[in-house]
């Protein structure tokens, strides 16, 4: 199994904002989910690999190839899906493959229209008529029908109702069944990478935080509910997160079974994506 992706020490630096030696591996035949608050840098993160942005200092490897020295070469096996349809409302599907057809030398007409028609989507009629979910739709058909080794989806299923969603994250674990591909997906929808991701990198202001595989994150880290004079008690070392609220507070452990064995009078509970989120986006150092 190859890496489909590899960054090592990425820096971008806007002024008031910056990447800081963000280190991502990807390897074929998995999900990397991406995740991380508004503004955290996954976007220029993903800008970064396309190389739409210039960076200031590290190594992007997309699909074995140099995302700069060999730009052309990776791309031909990308399929890109944001969380707005880039297509102008005015045209078609038919007008959308006239045009992505002659940039891919592994333009797939047949599969492009099964896909239209697996997803339900009319091939005369407007974009401009398209529900959000069927500009989603067409998005991703568009993007598969090139047959890329590789997805990054952006945002792609935000907004999108939980129908919709389940039949598109079924498209991805259908996609990454050859080892390989490989998808890169960030999302503010963590019950979704939850469900299909097989590897989770957390960017807080700029850093990565936290990167492993995503059972290994679910199955380790707990969430402890208590007095503040029981959080007195635990040591600091003990915990990675505390927030405090007039009702008791609570923290964030990271290895779930260690803590419980040394503290057996607290309840440590499993805890989610969304969960690690809050205590180190709102919560704070014991």
């Amino acid at each position: 199994m190859k890496n489909c992706i590899e960054i090592k020490g990425l820096c971008k630096s806007y002024g008031d904002f910056s990447l800081n030696n963000i280190d991502l591996t990807l390897p074929g035949g998995s999900i990397l989910g991406l995740i991380g608050e508004n503004g955290a840098g996954k976007t220029t993160t993903i800008k970064c690999i396309l190389n739409l942005i210039r960076r200031d200092a590290g190594e992007i490897t997309v699909l074995g190839h140099d995302n700069i020295r060999e730009e052309r070469m990776a791309k031909q096996d990308i399929g890109l899906v944001l969380d707005e349809c880039f297509f102008h409302d005015t045209l078609r599907p038919r007008d959308v493959e006239k045009i992505l057809a002659p940039a891919y030398k592994n333009w797939d007409s047949d599969l492009f229209r099964s896909y239209l028609d697996k997803f339900g989507l009319p091939e005369k009629k407007l974009i401009k008529e398209f529900s959000r979910g069927m500009k989603m739709k067409l998005s991703l058909s568009a993007a598969l029908a090139h047959h890329p080794k590789l997805l990054i989806l952006d945002e792609a299923t935000a907004g999108l109702d939980p129908v919709i969603r389940d039949e598109i994250l079924d498209e991805f674990l259908g996609f990454i069944s050859d080892e390989d591909h490989a998808i890169l997906m960030s999302s503010h929808i963590t019950s979704d990478l939850e469900k299909v991701a097989d590897y989770i990198a957390y960017i807080h202001q700029g850093e990565v935080v936290l990167s492993d595989a995503k059972d290994a994150i679910l199955d380790s880290y707990g969430r402890v509910g208590c007095t503040a004079a029981q959080l007195e008690a635990i040591a600091p070392d003990d915990v990675l997160r505390v927030r405090k609220g007039s009702f008791g507070c609570e923290a964030l452990v990271k290895d779930r079974a260690a803590f419980a064995r040394k503290y057996p009078m607290l309840l440590v509970e499993r805890t989610t994506l969304e969960d690690i989120m809050l205590f180190v986006g709102k919560g704070e150092a014991k």
